[in-house]
């Protein structure tokens, strides 16, 4: 299969983008797109954290989920869950019952609320910060990288700050899916669309 498809609407996308409808809807509508906003960040985060070790289909598809159980990504409301919602939480099959990724994800709420207090900023002002200069311009999926110096930087800063789940990799696909980098192939119809990168 090549690694850009025309779709039957005429648009060019990745492969794993072409076949399943979720994904390829994700991929149209939202993956790349600016987000800006705490809330948003810090699901994106979260979720990114529940993907490493699994595909991001499984994850897209219990989305919903993991919304209803983790009250809206609310970093208040995660920030005060205790055991019982932990127990909760493994209870529930509608989301990856993962205890230490669980638990990451508040320690993480709890940890977005002390930046708050941060000078550098938010959890959104902070992640941004750690934009490039440059954007890849990847032309097949073996040029796409899946790690960079600013994902390592972010990597290392928000475990300072009491992050969990943060690696270089994770931090990098988080970059990804926040438009803060554009890894849209040459050729993709989402190429340079975010507005944040011409190209």
């Amino acid at each position: 299969m090549s690694e850009i498809v025309v779709g039957d609407d005429g648009l060019s996308r990745p492969a794993w983008a072409s076949v399943d409808p979720m994904l390829r809807d994700y991929y149209d509508t939202e993956w790349g797109m600016p987000v800006r906003d705490e809330r948003g960040v810090f699901e994106r985060l979260s979720l990114e954290a529940f993907q490493s070790g699994l595909s991001w289909a499984t994850i897209l598809r219990k989305r919903p989920a993991f919304r209803e159980a983790f009250a809206g990504f609310s970093p208040e409301a995660v920030a005060g869950f205790g055991e019982d919602d932990v127990e909760r939480l493994m209870g529930d099959a509608g989301i990856v019952r993962n205890r230490a990724k669980i638990l990451a994800t508040i320690q993480n709420a709890r940890a977005t609320l002390e930046l708050r207090l941060d000078p550098e900023g938010d959890l959104a002002a902070y992640v941004w910060s750690f934009q490039p200069t440059q954007t890849p311009r990847p032309r097949t999926f073996a040029e796409v990288p899946t790690t960079s110096a600013e994902s390592a930087a972010l990597s290392k800063g928000l475990k300072r700050k009491g992050f969990a789940f943060v690696g270089p990799t994770t931090m990098f696909a988080l970059m990804e899916a926040l438009g803060i980098v554009d890894t849209h192939l040459l050729g993709s119809h989402r190429r340079g669309t975010s507005g944040v990168w011409p190209d």
